[in-house]
């Protein structure tokens, strides 16, 4: 999608302080962390949200988006203490950008419910 910025941050139109990348997803710094250590975790194949991955084709896209979360949070440092994994769907969900991403939180006690 030509006008969806995460899909220009994956092409590079847009620069992002990139973390990780993989042949199905990019890792790339938060603009507005919510915590000491905020990724975000986009696969390179545009979905609108968790809730448009409900095919077989979209499954391994999806797995590997998490794969590389999981590796960015090694990568980090935040393996032995811990971390959160977010992905938002639609606007009562708190998506506000509409391609599927995963937010990588860490670096500080979480807390429940997260609000």
């Amino acid at each position: 999608m030509s006008d969806c910025i995460f899909c220009r941050i994956v092409q590079g139109e847009i620069p992002a302080k990139e973390v990780a990348r993989s042949p199905s997803a990019v890792a790339f710094h938060d603009l507005n962390p919510q915590a000491p250590v905020h990724v975000l975790v986009v696969p390179v194949t545009h979905f609108d949200n968790a809730a448009a991955t409900d095919s077989d084709e979209a499954e391994p896209i999806l797995a590997a988006t998490l794969r590389l979360a999981v590796q960015v949070a090694r990568q980090l440092g935040l393996a032995e203490s811990g971390y959160r994994l977010v992905m938002n769907v639609g606007a009562q969900g708190g998506q506000s950008v509409a391609h599927l991403h995963v937010h990588l939180l860490g670096g500080r006690q979480m807390s429940w419910p997260p609000g």
